[in-house]
């Protein structure tokens, strides 16, 4: 019967799941080389095993992390988490602006509620790389909003890339307030995209102070690529607690704690 046999296409891209599998990772010019075909039918069957969630794209190639490689989540999906707590998150967060301020704020549902709490104030100036967050502020008389270019991600709303850092390389922030999908004492804070760590960074060395957000849920998490080790942050804003020996880490390091929630 007609219909029961792979494709082409079907038979190179298993072909490229087994090769991850056995090495861990893949470049677009290997499979260009190892199955004789152009750059944009390997960044297609790149794309296609992705969203089937069976590797992790990554710039030029992907790679393999087997069965314990956590998916990204859309943002509607990460508006189902933990939403109030991210609320009292960004209430105290927005504790620390002042009028005056020219402040940063990355893509991610805490910082999304951020800018929401920010929008009564006045004499502020909100730098991000997030469509959504501008989208929020747009019709804040008292906000000005500078959004950096770049190419956007579809899961975070977050714009990443060369045309993002050539314009951010040019800014001067005060205070950055950034999300991140993972932090632990060993790997720092951590992100699922390979842009958006690299954009991460790049704001981190325009700012005078970064201030990482997070609920509960990350703590002791390491996401696959490394934004900055802990030692490059002046405070964080978290829900709870952190456990003692965070805490410790924090501690040593000079790291302000600040919590939604009291303690």
């Amino acid at each position: 019967m007609a219909g029961l046999n792979p494709s082409k296409g079907e038979q190179r891209r298993q072909l490229i799941l087994q090769l991850l599998k056995q090495q861990g990772r893949i470049t677009i010019q290997e499979i260009i080389d190892q199955f004789d075909c152009s750059e944009a039918t390997a960044r297609r069957d790149l794309d296609l095993l992705d969203k089937k969630g069976e590797i992790i794209r990554t710039i030029g190639g992907a790679l393999f992390d087997g069965i314990s490689t956590v998916r990204e989540m859309p943002f509607a999906e990460k508006k189902q988490h933990l939403w109030l707590e991210k609320e009292a998150i960004a209430r105290k967060a927005v504790e620390l602006i002042e009028e005056g301020d020219s402040i940063c704020l990355t893509g991610g549902t805490t910082t999304f509620l951020i800018a929401r709490e920010l929008k009564s104030r006045q004499g502020v100036t909100v730098v991000t790389n997030a469509v959504n967050i501008a989208m929020e502020l747009a019709d804040s008389e008292g906000i000005q909003v500078v959004v950096v270019g770049g190419v956007m991600r579809n899961k975070s709303f977050e714009l990443c890339g060369p045309l993002a850092e050539k314009t951010i390389m040019h800014l001067n922030i005060e205070k950055l307030f950034i999300g991140v999908d993972g932090i632990s004492a060993e790997q720092g804070i951590t992100t699922y995209s390979e842009l958006e760590a690299q954009t991460g960074r790049m704001l981190m060395s325009r700012a005078k102070h970064t201030i990482a957000v997070f609920d509960r849920t990350k703590v002791n998490k390491a996401s696959l690529f490394s934004i900055a080790p802990l030692s490059e942050l002046h405070a964080c804003v978290t829900d709870v607690p952190l456990d003692p020996r965070m805490d410790s880490v924090f501690n040593e390091l000079g790291i302000e704690r600040i919590y939604g929630v009291e303690e």
